[in-house]
């Protein structure tokens, strides 16, 4: 096992400095509580009012320590000591607690292709719990933006382009941390490009940013979160930080949301007055707001906007102190043995098996057969390394990885199966190992220096959507060697893999596993565990139309097509399709039958649909039933099919039938919906609404 860096562990005692005195003394009765959050705000001189507003730390120094160790500790911000009030303790995500070491478990896209919010729930409660132990109060990671291009840098931290999708999973995270800390749900809005982040101009009309850029995001506020951070980019010429229409109009007033407005992280504010347009915190350091007192002297800006601001603050604050198990906030809890099997339940459920073809006219690639395959050759140096993904803001640093090699080696000293390695650097060498093998795993993809966060000319969004250089070639190589030949990506996001049909019979999706992921590799390659995920994006061919994307661009349009939905209105047949994934047994399903329909609430009713799942294999296997509307969104006049239900049936025994209920929202009008494996209209089986009862 691989033991990364250097960052310490969290100081005994850290998680009495999550709320300090505050959570002892708040009323259980929330009415009790706002009186109580109205009495501190009282003791609250003008200054102290203002300095809620800004993170605390110095401007200098805490720029310099965050660039050589972003988020080592609780990032403080609005803290007033006399009174007892903690201010917030910032802790970045989403794979888990940046602060000290932590569990790093897969990315949000990784967890997305489980379909599961249950398991994404139990997740946020581990991350919540490990952010209190270690003195924060806010997990600033439930990330949502809609990808809308598969070679945005961060595609990574989201967990896809569906609207439904990210908002489920969103609220899921949300529930589970808020168990402990508040959470921040981010980045609002229409932020899914990296290299131009700081200055973009999404253009964008309000219909398609009505019904396909925010939903998710108001899924997240109803749900509960604490708060909202903004983006750095601009929308329809203002930037987020400033856009009165989204933060004012939009989120407090519209969606009712309750909590606070923070920026992004330095950029995220260009002028004191974004106040005035509803951001309630800079962060991390008081660079504009430190004006605020002047232009509130001036008569520039209202005193009772910076009380607007201070009372979300404080509120929020006195709402979530009294939350909690402090039994669980204890220095085992990090990183421990239960966090870590959870971390590897989410990589293993999260494998999507892409393509699994019989070999010379036997059974399909994989799993493995233990009698058949003795000698094992695994091929890449992305096996033998760390691959957690991004090293900017979402990086987290755990005890020690579990790289795809130590997992095949554990495993094969289990099994009994001798595993040799290449690095791949010289692909005849690497071929000649796999010719002398009963089997052979390449691992190739993308690192930390092919995508992520755009931050001292590392990652950023890619050039391009193919495999990097000499990958494909090296996976040819050990394919024309060896017929029995898995090759398993590591990546972000989609790829095209064209020049993988003739030489990989199987392909595996591990995506950025986390600290766990080599054993849930090497179970799902042996056949000890199911491979369960689907896609959660479409995978394009070389040849498929996508939306628009400039890494650089100054002003782009945000239209209504993306995904699967701009597959359908333009008739092209991808690569792999949004919710695609093979299993190692075979399902039979019944004709779908809708057995409720609710009455109509703004415009929607709800409905459920049942269909009959049948294991025809021989193996125990997970079934994932999506439920899809055709329905009109945003500007794009014509009806698409929209995924508005999942249902996960897992571990359905061979020869079991069960029955698997989908329940979905559906337009007023709408009298069919259909259930399917995946997003493909070959898929889709047709439910008719009006022959319920």
């Amino acid at each position: 096992m691989s033991r990364p860096d250097r960052f310490e562990r969290a100081p005994d005692g850290a998680a009495s400095t999550a709320w300090g005195t505050l959570a002892d003394r708040v009323p259980s009765d929330p009415v009790e509580a706002d009186r109580f959050a109205d009495e501190l705000l009282g003791r609250l001189t003008a200054r102290e009012r203002l300095e809620l507003l800004s993170g605390d730390d110095p401007l200098v120094s805490g720029l310099a320590e965050m660039a050589n160790h972003y988020n080592r500790r609780p990032i403080p911000a609005g803290a007033v000591p006399r009174l007892g009030l903690p201010g917030i303790r910032f802790s970045d995500g989403p794979r888990g607690v940046v602060m000290y070491r932590s569990t790093a478990f897969p990315t949000p896209m990784a967890r997305a292709a489980t379909f599961d919010p249950a398991l994404e729930e139990r997740i946020g409660d581990a991350i919540g719990v490990e952010a209190r132990a270690q003195g924060a109060n806010l997990f600033a990671g439930v990330c949502i933006n809609l990808l809308r291009h598969p070679a945005w840098g961060r595609a990574q931290e989201t967990y896809g382009e569906d609207v439904h999708l990210l908002g489920e999973m969103g609220a899921a995270l949300t529930r589970g941390a808020q168990r402990h800390v508040m959470a921040c749900v981010k980045h609002f809005a229409a932020n899914s490009m990296e290299n131009s982040r700081f200055w973009v101009d999404v253009e964008v009309d309000e219909a398609d940013l009505r019904d396909l850029y925010l939903p998710h995001f108001r899924r997240v506020v109803d749900e509960g979160v604490a708060g909202v951070m903004s983006a750095y980019n601009r929308v329809n010429g203002t930037f987020c930080g400033h856009h009165h229409h989204l933060l004012r109009d939009v989120l407090k007033g519209e969606w009712g949301f309750e909590g606070f407005v923070m920026s992004d992280f330095t950029f995220g504010v260009r002028g004191p007055r974004a106040v005035e347009s509803g951001l309630d915190l800079e962060m991390p350091q008081s660079m504009w707001f430190r004006r605020l007192p002047g232009l509130v002297r001036r008569g520039r800006v209202a005193q009772r906007t910076i009380d607007e601001a201070a009372r979300r603050l404080v509120r929020t604050q006195v709402h979530f102190a009294s939350r909690g198990e402090p039994e669980r906030y204890v220095a085992g809890a990090v990183a421990g043995s239960e966090h870590r099997a959870l971390a590897r339940q989410a990589a293993t459920r999260s494998m999507v098996l892409l393509r699994n073809d019989v070999v010379d006219g036997g059974p399909p690639a994989l799993p493995f057969a233990v009698d058949e395959v003795r000698r094992l050759a695994v091929i890449g140096k992305l096996a033998a390394r760390p691959n957690l993904g991004d090293r900017g803001s979402s990086r987290v640093h755990p005890p020690e990885v579990v790289t795809i090699l130590d997992g095949l080696r554990a495993l094969g000293e289990r099994l009994g199966v001798e595993v040799l390695h290449d690095d791949g650097d010289d692909p005849d060498r690497a071929a000649q190992l796999a010719r002398s093998c009963d089997a052979v795993v390449t691992v190739v993809g993308t690192t930390w220096r092919h995508e992520g966060e755009w931050v001292a000319r590392y990652g950023g969004d890619r050039a391009s959507l193919r495999l990097p250089d000499g990958h494909e070639e090296l996976a040819a190589a050990v394919g024309r060697a060896n017929r029995r030949h898995a090759v398993v990506l590591m990546g972000g996001s989609a790829f095209v893999t064209d020049a993988l049909d003739d030489v990989a019979p199987a392909l595996v999706m591990a995506w950025y596993p986390g600290m766990e992921g080599g054993h849930a590799v090497a179970d799902v390659l042996f056949g000890e565990a199911e491979p369960e995920g689907r896609l959660p994006l479409t995978w394009p061919r070389a040849t498929t139309e996508l939306p628009p994307f400039r890494r650089f661009a100054r002003r782009i349009t945000y239209g209504p097509l993306l995904g699967y939905r701009m597959m359908e209105a333009t008739r092209q047949e991808p690569a792999h399709w949004f919710g695609h994934g093979l299993s190692f047994t075979r399902f039979e399903w019944t004709d779908p039958r809708a057995v409720a329909v609710g009455p109509s609430v703004d415009g929607r009713r709800a409905v459920t649909v049942e269909v009959d799942v049948t294991n025809a294999g021989e193996r125990a296997g997970t079934e994932v039933v999506q439920g899809y509307v055709a329905e009109v969104l945003g500007t794009h006049r014509a009806p698409l099919h929209t995924l508005r239900g999942v249902a996960v049936a897992r571990t359905i025994a061979p020869g079991e039938r069960r029955t698997v209920r989908v329940e979905l929202t559906v337009p007023e009008g709408v009298d069919q919906v259909a259930v399917a494996r995946s997003a493909a209209p070959t898929d889709r089986r047709v439910v008719r609404l009006h022959d319920v009862g």
